[in-house]
């Protein structure tokens, strides 16, 4: 799934793009695509035509453009949505699901494999989608709260990475660059956040921040064609990653091979001479 680098680049996208077309029309492909619109596909494509788009915005991996009548269309990206702008008149790539026809002669086009994201036409509080309120800041934007975030991670009775992957506490962080802080920061996954020191989970934030500002510099990670920015372009972080997807090549600190271990219905990769499992029950 898209984590927080990955949906950023597309949102600047977007910005550069979008931000100040008009959209003239809208074609819904598939129904599955609008599902939490509750007018249906209809009464999404009728209230966004005429439209002008006027702001992209993201919290975590939510994206979202503001119109003019102050309403906005939401989107998530789900396992394998793109939002991508290609000069009118080409064929419909595979896997269309919305187009939208805007009146410089583009198209944004919302392009999804397995049909897990969607989009949706909702209000505006305080700047925020209703729907996106409950979603933490993430730690790229400037009015995160660190000193909060610290104080409520080191009161959480969960495993580190358990934490890091709660969007009500930290939002964008998902399994790709949780190992990968966690990695820098030579922690187990299963670690309990409560027993953290201050100094660790200080130290384990600005790795998190530091991974998630290298990756949106080199375009995000790309594993296939599906993560990528409105142009079709991967990023090549992927060639950068510690932990994430080594499993059984060389830890870069040690030497030591990198496992793969289950985790959530999902996999963690760690170094198990870098990130021991505690000791004295320290979990």
């Amino acid at each position: 799934m898209p984590e927080l680098p990955e949906v950023e680049v597309v949102r600047l996208g977007l910005l550069d793009h979008v931000v100040g077309r008009t959209i003239r029309d809208v074609r819904v492909l598939h129904e599955r695509a609008v599902r939490r619109h509750a007018g249906g596909a209809d009464d999404f494509a009728a209230r966004l035509r005429g439209r002008r788009v006027v702001g992209a915005h993201r919290r975590g991996k939510f994206l979202w453009l503001t119109l003019d009548d102050d309403g906005a269309v939401l989107c998530h990206l789900g396992m394998s949505g793109q939002m991508l702008v290609r000069s009118r008149g080409k064929d419909d790539p595979t896997h269309l699901r919305i187009a939208f026809d805007l009146d410089d002669g583009n198209d944004l086009l919302f392009v999804d494999q397995r049909t897990f994201g969607g989009m949706f036409v909702t209000e505006v509080e305080e700047s925020v989608p209703l729907e996106v309120l409950h979603i933490a800041r993430d730690p790229l934007d400037p009015l995160f709260n660190d000193a909060e975030f610290v104080a409520r991670l080191r009161r959480k009775d969960t495993g580190i990475k358990r934490a890091l992957l709660d969007q009500t506490l930290i939002s964008g962080v998902g399994n790709i660059y949780a190992d990968e802080a966690l990695w820098r920061s030579s922690l187990h996954y299963a670690r309990r956040a409560r027993g953290l020191r201050r100094a660790e989970t200080e130290a384990l934030l600005a790795h998190v921040r530091d991974v998630m500002t290298e990756a949106l510099a080199q375009g995000g990670t790309s594993f296939d064609a599906l993560y990528v920015n409105v142009n079709g372009q991967s990023g090549y972080f992927s060639r950068s990653l510690d932990a994430y997807g080594r499993e059984g090549q060389p830890c870069r600190r040690c030497g030591t091979a990198i496992v793969r271990e289950p985790f959530m219905n999902r996999s963690s990769f760690r170094c198990p001479t870098c990130q021991p499992k505690p000791r004295n029950g320290r979990w």
